[in-house]
């Protein structure tokens, strides 16, 4: 992402138009559903956050965040928020790092779409993956934390906090390929990409065999800027943004997560053009068994595979941002800095399955 990108993601804005909705409406649910909230109320949006529209909403009682299903009319399953506030309570009540869940709303006569309130986390986000904040000396412990953090949601067990039909187990490349796939295929207003075209065929064909495959809770989208720190620790408070979260195969999600080595700054947090050495950053070799010590394994068979697919299915995703670009309904002011990197990682999901970096 651009600098001018990063800036333009921190911090809050008044609503911005077309996002707009009955705040004394929003006040009245509140005071209704949830315990100790005192008014008055007031909404700003947040300038970060690409597919469900966010809120701070601040009130005598103190500041919340607010997620909605964006306004307009919306491709089947996408910005199931219920589903965002599931997880987090599951995950919040087993120890996991996550906001505090207060309420969810869908009844659609409050603010026009469904809803969930949850608390304001206080701490730090970074935007840069070099973390140019830290010292040189404690950016290890930093990208530590991260990695102790996605190795603890690997590891908890799905059926003892909740989740066990929070997805469906096995076959989660072939299913997600085909998810995607077919959501790059249903967008015509977004138009067509070559590589793009070529994955749709090449991915579904070359999926590793796994005869014993893992099933965890996974994020779907742990990246950097998707955590928030300690306001001075090298520790993670929260984990953001659940709108991909499933049952899925871990590793696939660990190397969603260690793409950001693959992954040009000005796309999102990324690395592939730092120099980790003099950044005293570890490398992705050394990140990788850290993983795995964590978790148990030897190694992350099919990772080129993996990385392919991670690619493959941000691309997607840029691309459902660039269709509601277009179509006017994207929540965020950097849609089209997103929708101008679809091709970009579309040629890097190629580079993955053509043996380069």
């Amino acid at each position: 992402m651009s600098a001018a990108g990063q800036d333009a993601n921190l911090g809050t804005t008044p609503v911005r138009a077309g996002y707009e909705f009955d705040e004394l409406s929003l006040a009245r649910w509140m005071e209704c559903n949830i315990d100790g909230f005192v008014g008055p109320l007031s909404v700003e949006q947040f300038k970060g956050g690409q597919s469900n529209p966010t809120y701070k909403l601040s009130a005598a009682s103190g500041s919340y965040v607010l997620r909605r299903k964006p306004p307009g009319q919306l491709l089947k399953g996408a910005h199931a928020i219920e589903r965002e506030a599931r997880v987090l309570q599951a995950l919040g009540g087993a120890g996991f790092p996550v906001a505090r869940v207060h309420g969810i709303c869908t009844d659609e006569a409050i603010i026009g779409t469904w809803f969930y309130v949850m608390d304001m986390v206080e701490g730090r986000i970074f935007w840069d993956a070099t973390i140019p904040e830290v010292d040189a000396a404690d950016r290890p412990a930093y990208f530590d934390a991260m990695n102790a953090t996605i190795a603890h949601l690997h590891l908890l067990d799905a059926d003892t906090i909740g989740l066990g039909d929070y997805g469906r187990p096995g076959n989660y490349f072939a299913r997600q390929i085909s998810r995607w796939s077919q959501q790059y295929l249903d967008d015509r207003d977004a138009g067509r990409d070559s590589n793009m075209d070529r994955l749709v065929e090449w991915l579904p064909a070359n999926i590793p065999v796994d005869e014993n495959e893992e099933v965890s809770v996974v994020h779907g989208d742990f990246r950097i800027d998707n955590m928030i720190f300690h306001p001075t620790e090298p520790r993670v408070v929260a984990v953001l943004d659940w709108e991909l979260s499933t049952l899925g195969h871990p590793l696939a999600d660990f190397a969603y997560h260690a793409m950001m080595y693959h992954m040009p700054s000005h796309i999102v947090a990324g690395l592939a053009d730092a120099d980790l050495g003099t950044l005293n950053i570890p490398s992705e070799d050394a990140y990788i068994e850290a993983y795995c010590r964590r978790t148990g394994r030897a190694e992350i068979p099919g990772y080129r595979f993996a990385l392919a697919f991670n690619f493959f299915r941000l691309a997607a995703i840029f691309h459902g941002i660039k269709g509601r670009a277009i179509r006017g309904t994207a929540a965020s002011a950097q849609a089209q800095e997103r929708a101008a990197a679809f091709p970009e990682l579309a040629a890097l999901a190629v580079a993955q399955i053509s043996g380069g970096s």
